[in-house]
C-alpha cells in the first residue's frame, strides 16, 4: 500500500496535466540562432528569392524584407512570382516581380539560399508550394511570415519542426499540421533550416536577424538604427492578440458603414522609402473604413532599394491625401496608428493593430 496517497495523486495529476496541457518552453537566445549553411554556386553573398503570388500577396511580408536586406546590402535580394505580371499585395499596392519561378530556377538550376514566403491569398496555391518544397530539398532555408506558414507547412518543411504564425491562424494550423510543434508568445522561431514569424510587423525583427546572421552584429545594428529599431530580439507576448465581442462589433461596424468609406492617397516619388509606404498604405487598408491607392500618373516607380511600384489606374482626384513619414522607416506604422486614431477613433486603430499583431504603443 502506497503510504503517500496525497503525494501520488499529485504527481499523477501533475502529469495529466502536462499531458493534456503541454507547456511552451520559451527558446533560448542560442536556439533562435540562425546557422548559414555555405553559400552556394560560390557566392560570396546569399541569394535571397521572395515569393510571391500575382493574385494576391501580403504587402508588409513581402516588402519589409525586400527592403531591410536591400537597404543593408547584405544580399541579393529578388521577388520571384509565381507567374508573368503585377504582383497584386494585399491589402493595398501593387508591384512587378524580378522573375517568374520557371525562370528562376532556369537561372539559379542549384536554387536560392534563402526563400521567404509572404502570407498569399490563395494559401493552397499548388505552384508556390511546389516551389517551396523544391528550393527546400535544394537546401535553401525557407522563412515564412505570418501566415506563410501555411503554405511553408503545405510543402512540409515544418515537419518535425518548432514553429509559429499569426494569432488568427494558430488553432487552425495547429489541429491542421500536428508533426508540427506550434509555439505561441515568440516573434520568430528558429529550428534547423525553417524560420517562421508571427503577425505581420514580426518581418522587421525576422529581417533584422537574418541581416545578423548574414553579416554580423554590428551590421545589424547598423541596420537597426537607419531604421529607428532597438529591439529585435524573439519576445513577444501573444497574449492581447484575440478576437473580443468589442473587436467584432467594431469590424462589422466600420464595414457597414460604408457612407463613411474613403479614399486614401499616398503620393509617391521615385526614390521613395518602400518599408514605410508599405507600413502607412497596409494600416490605411485595415481600418475597414478606407482603402490606400498610390495615383501618380507614371507607368511605374521606383524605391531607394529598387522595387518597381505599379500606381493604381484611378487619379482618385477626390481622395484625402495622407503624408508617407520620413525616415526612421519603422516609425511609419506608429504614425499612421496615431493618425488613423485621430480620424477614425482608437477602436479602429485597435482593431489594426490587432489585424497586424503590433503591440499598439501608448
Amino acid at each position: 500500500m502506497d503510504r503517500h496517497p496525497l503525494k501520488t495523486f499529485l504527481l499523477t495529476l501533475f502529469a495529466f496535466c502536462i499531458a493534456i496541457f503541454p507547456f511552451e518552453r520559451p527558446a533560448t537566445a542560442a536556439e533562435n540562432a540562425i546557422r548559414l549553411p555555405t553559400f552556394k554556386a560560390g557566392r560570396t553573398r546569399p541569394l535571397i528569392a521572395i515569393a510571391a503570388d500575382n493574385r494576391g500577396t501580403e504587402t508588409t511580408d513581402l516588402v519589409i524584407p525586400y527592403g531591410v536586406l536591400r537597404g543593408a546590402d547584405v544580399a541579393d535580394v529578388v521577388i520571384v512570382s509565381t507567374q508573368v505580371g503585377i504582383v497584386n499585395l494585399m491589402p493595398a499596392l501593387k508591384i512587378k516581380p524580378d522573375a517568374t519561378m520557371p525562370d528562376f530556377d532556369r537561372e539559379h538550376p542549384e536554387g536560392a539560399d534563402i526563400v521567404i514566403v509572404p502570407a498569399m491569398h490563395d494559401d493552397s496555391s499548388h505552384n508556390a508550394i511546389a516551389w517551396i518544397r523544391e528550393q527546400s530539398s535544394k537546401g535553401a532555408m525557407v522563412v515564412s511570415i505570418c501566415e506563410g506558414a501555411w503554405l511553408a507547412a503545405r510543402a512540409g518543411v515544418f515537419d518535425g519542426k518548432r514553429a509559429t504564425t499569426h494569432w488568427y491562424a494558430f488553432n487552425k494550423i495547429r489541429r491542421n499540421f500536428p508533426r508540427t510543434e506550434w509555439v505561441h508568445n515568440q516573434r520568430y522561431i528558429v529550428d534547423g533550416n525553417v524560420m517562421s514569424t508571427t503577425g505581420v510587423t514580426a518581418s522587421i525583427p525576422a529581417s533584422l536577424t537574418l541581416v545578423e546572421a548574414i553579416a554580423g552584429a554590428q551590421k545589424a545594428r547598423s541596420a537597426a538604427a537607419r531604421l529607428g529599431v532597438i529591439d529585435w530580439s524573439s519576445a513577444h507576448d501573444s497574449t492581447p492578440f484575440h478576437m473580443t465581442t468589442s473587436r467584432l462589433w467594431r469590424f462589422a461596424g466600420n464595414t457597414l458603414a460604408f457612407w463613411n468609406h474613403e479614399i486614401i492617397r499616398l503620393p509617391v516619388e521615385h526614390g521613395f522609402d518602400e518599408i514605410a509606404l508599405a507600413l502607412t498604405a497596409d494600416a490605411w487598408s485595415r481600418t475597414y473604413r478606407s482603402k490606400a491607392v498610390i495615383a501618380e500618373p507614371a507607368q511605374s516607380i521606383r524605391s531607394r532599394n529598387g522595387l518597381v511600384l505599379v500606381p493604381d489606374l484611378s487619379a482618385h482626384t477626390d481622395a484625402s491625401v495622407v503624408t508617407v513619414p520620413a525616415r526612421p522607416s519603422a516609425q511609419a506604422l506608429d504614425q499612421a496608428l496615431f493618425e488613423i486614431t485621430a480620424r477614425y477613433g482608437a477602436r479602429t486603430s485597435d482593431i489594426v493593430a490587432l489585424q497586424l499583431e503590433y503591440p499598439i504603443q501608448h
